[in-house]
């Protein structure tokens, strides 16, 4: 049994709607914007140690279909992606950007 495309089309409508249909919104008071002063301000400063991220390839062999469309496969060699993270807290981590910092979160030979 096919269901007509439009009666299809219909029902998720009526779906999608539904939701929004299911609540009713009443103003129950007027607003208005405050009245404010605004003065010149400063945005604060940080250092963001963010991960070391290093991106290449590697051979891996995989499972792939035959082409001729047979439900047995062949293994393959293919490209695939090859990720090291090193996050700020791993003792690996070497920040080139920025030197170390000492116990008091002070370079070295910083005065």
């Amino acid at each position: 049994m096919k269901i007509p495309i439009k009666l299809s089309m219909l029902a998720l409508s009526a779906l999608l709607i539904l939701p929004l249909a299911a609540c009713q919104v009443t103003q129950t008071e007027e607003g208005e914007m405050p009245e404010v002063e605004v003065e010149e301000g400063k945005l604060p400063e940080y250092d963001v140690d963010g991960p070391d991220i290093d991106v290449g390839t590697q051979e891996k062999e995989v499972t792939v279909p035959d082409v001729d469309v047979s439900v047995e496969g062949e293994k393959k060699k293919v490209t695939v992606p090859d990720i090291d993270v090193t996050t700020p807290d791993d003792p690996d981590y070497q920040d080139d950007d920025n030197p170390e910092l000492d116990d008091d979160g002070q370079a070295p030979n910083a005065q």
